[in-house]
């Protein structure tokens, strides 16, 4: 089976990549959409130029999209991308989010590949725990949630951040994965990858949200 895998550079996606190879297929390329939009409710937006480093050291080709700002019309360039990469499927880190699920489904339909989503409708606590555990370094890249504070800026998710991420969960309601755009999250290191992710940043923090904006960043 030859894919490609739709990639923000973050914990589900990152982890779809994963499971795709443990599966024997031949992920291609790797696809990252850079949404001219700064609140796209399809792609991931903040620190998603790393996603060039991580692409280096998984070791797989980077094809970059470009999207208009509008909600339908971003949906195009990834599907005349997609209809040109010579796969059976795309792959994508899909959990929850029905919006997202269908509109990748039908942008794989237009393009005559399958979908694949191998961690749809999984517990997403206990696939944040086993991303963790098999040493997943994920880094929170925004916050956008009460409960989140500045501090979660630049955190790496450990036993300890996943137990309040639980504690969090109780009193305020936030979805642990991130699923209600609560946070996003940028892999930096972790079994699929040779090298890990060095990143400068600082932190851009609004009222109740914010997000890190790299200065710099390399594989170690």
């Amino acid at each position: 089976m030859k894919v490609a895998a739709l990639f923000s550079g973050g914990k589900d996606s990152s982890y779809a990549v994963f499971i795709a190879r443990h599966y024997g297929w031949e992920v291609s390329r790797l696809v990252t959409v850079f949404s001219q939009s700064p609140e796209s409710y399809m792609y991931h937006v903040p620190a998603v130029e790393l996603t060039r480093l991580a692409a280096e050291s998984i070791g797989i080709p980077l094809v970059e999209v470009v999207t208009p700002p509008e909600p339908e019309a971003e949906l195009i360039p990834l599907r005349d991308t997609i209809s040109k990469l010579g796969v059976d499927g795309i792959v994508s880190g899909a959990l929850e989010s029905e919006y997202q699920r269908r509109r990748l489904d039908q942008i794989c339909q237009d393009a005559g590949v399958k979908s694949f989503a191998p961690l749809w409708h999984k517990n997403p606590r206990e696939l944040l725990g086993d991303m963790v555990d098999q040493g997943f370094e994920i880094m929170i890249v925004g916050c956008m949630a009460e409960g989140l504070d500045e501090k979660w800026l630049g955190r790496v998710l450990d036993k300890a951040a996943l137990a309040e991420l639980d504690r969090l969960h109780a009193k305020y309601g936030i979805h642990v994965a991130g699923e209600g755009g609560e946070y996003e999250s940028m892999v930096i290191g972790g079994p699929h990858m040779q090298r890990r992710i060095c990143v400068d940043y600082e932190k851009e923090w609004r009222v109740h949200s914010g997000k890190i904006i790299v200065k710099e960043a390399w594989l170690e």
